[in-house]
């Protein structure tokens, strides 16, 4: 029985080297498993500047949260853009740019552009998604507001160097995977060196069975020779024979054992180190130019409150300087004009609120240059019906203005637009690409049919003077020519042309808003003949009557339905209202 010892021996080394292959993989699970994070700073040499970018490529390097540690002095703020966004902002001011993670993943790559020297304050950019006010640290945990690309810009007031201490934590990505493994197959091991004694004694009865079956020669005698210790023949090819299986079993197991902890060792370190990581890593693919929404609806809601609020200030106070951050164009030029109405006639009906307290809609650009334009329609106290409103930015560092406000018209729906998340495609006024006719050519139909009743083209217009706008304007030219009986009298309604704007609706139709400029002369007949001025109008003429003309001017806001190429529908007037601003002697 001299394997026994052998097999015992061996059975016992397996068991042994199963234990150390699984505790090699239950040490990459926890005391040779990497850190959960890495954490890389901005070199303290890095140059002032009074703008910080952290690049979009960098805060979507990694999945999941990465947590910002910034540091300065004083007051800063944190703000959440579009790249193209901050870029614009940026513009040509100096700026630090951090844009990804060096090769040990211990330092972030900054880059530093020279350019002016200081810039306006980002605080309260309609740009912003949204923002972090700190003063001397801010621990930021970002997460994305929406889909698709964002950068971070850091900053003082913009004359003050932002702050530059700026490290970021990330997740680790580095892995284990021979860890299971690992663990497996020292179980594994464990169970053949367990069975391996019982498994090499059964091999060793089923040959001395076989021994014991072996054929005699009948009728000879036989002679069993006490077997000699020493240098017996028999006795060395017995040797080998017994134990060489279970040698041979052992011999394999230990060297694959060795093998793979060995290569425990390795592959742990290797999992705790970084991966060289390039600047040029990028997170999703962003959406194509012009494809992404200029705004968020959270962004719209903020700016509607805005206005809505500056508007109802200056309505309040009478004062049009009040209106000047967020009032442009022909809704700063009808209310101001209002306002000095209502000053020296107080029954004068003021112009309608703007309120934000109830979006119904939103129609917002997807043109990523500048200007930029959304629609809303909004309706609250003080708005009998819906209102359409026109908000456009002219340049990145420039907020949202309210450039005209009109009354949905009685009966009519606002046309249904692409999803704000999606946003809808602008189209250039005087294009027709895809439309019954372009936004030029609408807004002129509807001025000749404002001018002349019987134009040829009303039938382009639905309803034609059964619109109540449409109706009420040519009801009071006719009134007016009607008594007017000592006065000749013109009336012509022009599109302002650079104000007109055209987004396209979801049925490929489009919605035109702009400006008509409304002028009503007014010539005596005869010599002596007057003409008497309400004293609305005398406000701005400087009396109520005169002898050689007059000449009163409105503004007309306007929004106009345009189906799609090749529709028989006729076009619609959506929405409209005008103001008078301003009246002269001749």
């Amino acid at each position: 029985m001299i394997g026994d010892p052998v097999r015992l021996k061996t059975a016992a080394l397996l068991v042994l080297l199963g234990l150390l292959t699984m505790l090699a993989g239950i040490g990459q699970l926890t005391f040779w498993a990497p850190s959960e994070t890495v954490t890389a700073s901005v070199p303290s040499d890095t140059k002032a500047a009074p703008l910080t970018v952290i690049d979009q490529k960098l805060i979507a390097l990694h999945d999941g949260p990465v947590k910002i540690k910034i540091q300065g002095e004083g007051n800063f703020m944190v703000a959440t853009g579009r790249p193209d966004d901050v870029d614009a902002w940026v513009g040509k001011t100096a700026h630090t740019t951090v844009t990804g993670v060096s090769a040990d993943q211990k330092s972030l790559e900054a880059t530093s552009v020279d350019g002016e020297a200081t810039a306006p304050s980002p605080a309260g950019s309609d740009l912003w998604v949204s923002t972090e006010d700190a003063s001397g640290e801010l621990d930021y945990t970002w997460n994305p507001p929406a889909d698709g690309e964002w950068s971070l810009l850091v900053a003082a007031d913009g004359t003050q160097p932002a702050p530059s201490s700026i490290s970021m934590t990330f997740p680790n990505n580095a892995t284990t995977p021979w860890a299971v493994p690992l663990i497996v197959l020292g179980i594994i091991i464990i169970l053949v060196g367990a069975a391996l004694p019982f498994i090499a004694k059964a091999l060793s009865n089923r040959r001395k069975d076989g021994q014991d079956d072996e054929p005699h020669d009948d009728g000879e005698a036989t002679t069993t020779l006490p077997v000699q210790s020493g240098s017996s023949e028999a006795n060395r090819r017995r040797g080998p024979e017994t134990e060489g299986p279970a040698l041979r079993v052992t011999a394999i197991a230990a060297a694959l054992a060795a093998v793979m902890v060995g290569g425990t060792a390795v592959a742990a370190q290797a999992t705790t180190t970084p991966e060289a990581t390039s600047t040029s890593s990028a997170a999703a693919p962003a959406e194509g130019d012009g494809g992404t929404p200029v705004l968020l609806e959270s962004q719209l809601q903020r700016i509607l409150e805005q206005v809505a609020s500056t508007v109802d200030a200056a309505d309040a106070a009478k004062d049009a300087a009040k209106l000047a951050p967020r009032v442009d164009k022909m809704e700063l030029q009808i209310r101001t004009q209002n306002y000095k109405i209502r000053t020296a006639v107080s029954a004068y009906e003021a112009r309608m609120p703007v309120r934000a307290t109830k979006l119904q809609s939103s129609v917002i650009s997807t043109k990523r240059e500048w200007p930029r334009t959304v629609f809303a329609l909004t309706q609250g106290e003080g708005n009998v019906v819906p209102q359409v409103l026109t908000l456009v930015q002219l340049s990145p560092r420039e907020n949202y203005k309210l450039w005209g406000s009109a009354p949905l018209q009685p009966g009519t729906n606002f046309p249904s637009f692409p999803v704000p998340r999606e946003g809808t495609e602008p189209v250039p006024a005087g294009d027709n690409t895809g439309l019954a006719y372009s936004g030029n050519e609408a807004l002129g139909i509807l001025a000749e049919m404002l001018t002349t009743p019987d134009s040829p083209n009303r039938s382009k217009l639905a309803d034609g003077q059964a619109s109540p706008y449409i109706a009420g304007a040519l009801a009071y030219q006719a009134d007016t020519v009607k008594n007017g009986t000592s006065a000749n009298f013109k009336f012509t309604h022009t599109p302002v042309t650079n104000q007109t704007v055209v987004l396209r609706t979801a049925d490929g139709g489009a919605l035109v808003v702009g400006r008509l400029d409304f002028a009503f002369e007014g010539t005596p007949k005869a010599a002596g003949d007057k003409l008497l001025l309400e004293d609305d109008s005398a406000v701005f003429a400087g009396g109520k009557e005169t002898t050689t003309g007059m000449v009163l001017n409105f503004a007309e806001s306007v929004a106009v339905y345009i189906p799609p190429a090749g529709s028989a529908d006729p076009m619609k007037l959506v929405a409209a209202t005008r103001g008078l601003v301003g009246a002269s002697f001749k």
